[in-house]
């Protein structure tokens, strides 16, 4: 895949994006930022550009789709603007109409895109049914996971208080780690729909350590909190696939089973890194007592983030070992809480 197919695909993912026009600035800086970071690899296009270029219209979504010829292609950014409306949850009437859109443009093989719609409507249900539910970690741990978003120390409204129990702290990181590990394995995964099981997995994580502390949480409050701590749910999904397939690792092998990890190994440390900082952050924040603001969480997070980065080339063995046994009925188990 050349640039100019790569710089047509990531521009049909952030028309998705925006396609609900309900994007918060914070979100928006958060993608510009992504755009402008994935565009700093070797090879990339230019994406500072293309995202402003989406932004302001100066691209159409017919002309970013009329440059993909390949059958395989064109399927795979149609699989990434699926992925990208469903990140942040269910799809809204103007995603379904822009999707409806795509679809038409790219003159898909209806069998193919319906099958794909599926697969990812299934991530989207299991993932919001299991945050209220009893969680267990993918890995040995019994789940222990992360806390809620709080303004300015004051709890947000609807959290339910439970008794606090007794936690124990190396549970609580053996936990994180294997969130952690296990999504490091995900985005090594070539398949597209296999990203979209990062985020959910992440909200039970967060669900389990509030849980473990004694806050019972939805899922409204856990996506607060991620926020808060400046990941976004979109724009963390659009680093995942944008490094994916700038590093070769989407494309023709897409639909296919795993495959070789080796040479995309180096930029696959953000959900690694982004997982493990959040149940780190979750665990500071309920140990001391959930004052944190928006500010100091987002603070925290950044300079947890730097560490986690560095333990990912240490565990990356273990990630590999995990991609390459993975197989989808295995994560929809995990996402599942099975």
């Amino acid at each position: 895949m050349n640039p100019e197919q790569q710089r047509s695909i990531l521009a049909i993912a952030l028309f998705a994006a925006f396609a609900d026009g309900a994007k918060h600035d914070r979100e928006r800086e958060e993608i510009r930022r992504i755009a402008e970071s994935l565009g700093g690899e070797a090879g990339a296009p230019d994406l500072a550009r293309l995202y402003q270029d989406v932004l302001l219209k100066r691209i159409s979504l017919g002309a970013a789709t009329a440059a993909l010829q390949d059958p395989g292609e064109r399927q795979l950014a149609y699989e990434m603007a699926v992925c990208v409306c469903d990140a942040d949850g269910r799809q809204s009437a103007a995603e379904q109409r822009f999707l409806a859109e795509l679809k038409g443009l790219l003159k898909l093989d209806a069998g193919q895109a319906a099958a794909f719609e599926r697969e990812a409507d299934a991530i989207v249900d299991l993932g919001e049914a299991a945050a209220p539910a009893a969680v267990a970690a993918p890995g040995p741990a019994e789940s222990l996971a992360a806390m809620p978003p709080y303004e300015s120390g004051v709890p947000l409204a609807g959290a339910v208080v439970a008794a606090q129990p007794n936690v124990s702290e190396a549970e609580l990181d053996k936990s994180i780690l294997n969130y952690a590990l296990m999504n490091g394995a995900l985005e090594l995964l070539p398949q597209s729909w296999a990203s979209m099981a990062i985020i959910p997995l992440q909200i039970k994580m967060v669900y389990g350590i509030g849980r473990a502390h004694g806050v019972e949480l939805d899922q409204g409050h856990i996506k607060e909190f991620i926020a808060a701590a400046g990941v976004g749910l979109t724009s963390q999904y659009l680093e995942q696939i944008g490094r994916k397939l700038l590093g070769g690792l989407l494309g023709k092998a897409a639909g296919k089973s795993f495959g070789g990890i080796g040479g995309a190994a180096t930029g696959m440390a953000f959900s690694f890194a982004t997982t493990y900082a959040l149940g780190q952050l979750a665990k500071r924040y309920y140990a001391g007592g959930r004052v944190m603001n928006t500010v100091v969480l987002k603070d925290t997070f950044q300079n947890l983030l730097g560490p986690a980065k560095q333990m990912q080339t240490q565990y990356l063995p273990q990630i590999q070992q995990q991609a390459s046994t993975l197989d989808a009925a295995q994560i929809m188990a995990m996402v599942r809480g099975g």
